[in-house]
């Protein structure tokens, strides 16, 4: 399966928002998904150290998959999020083994 790089940043004003949806969008990424798997995820911050936004490495069958996962997403249900960029991605270094579902 390929790799997915989201880059998501937050709309202005949208800080309590974030707080408000955070422990709900932490719980949905450490869930199983069968048609995805996230690796890799964290905050985006600010030059004074602020959440500004969202990282994630996801595994995923195709873009259109991890689209449909960010669109149940609670930051994306908040309306956290100004922009959201997908590129699929080529892993190199620390590449994580092979998964079996």
């Amino acid at each position: 399966m390929p790799y997915y790089v989201v880059h998501a940043l937050d709309a202005p004003g949208m800080s309590e928002a974030r707080a408000a949806a955070r422990p709900a969008h932490r719980a949905r990424l450490r869930r199983h998904y069968h048609d995805l798997k996230v690796h890799v995820g964290g905050p985006l911050l600010n030059d004074g150290g602020e959440m500004c936004g969202t990282m994630l490495v996801i595994e995923a069958d195709s873009a259109a998959v991890v689209f449909d996962y960010l669109s149940g997403d609670p930051y994306s249900e908040a309306g956290v999020y100004e922009t959201v960029q997908l590129h699929e991605f080529k892993w190199g270094l620390g590449q994580p083994e092979e998964s079996n579902g």
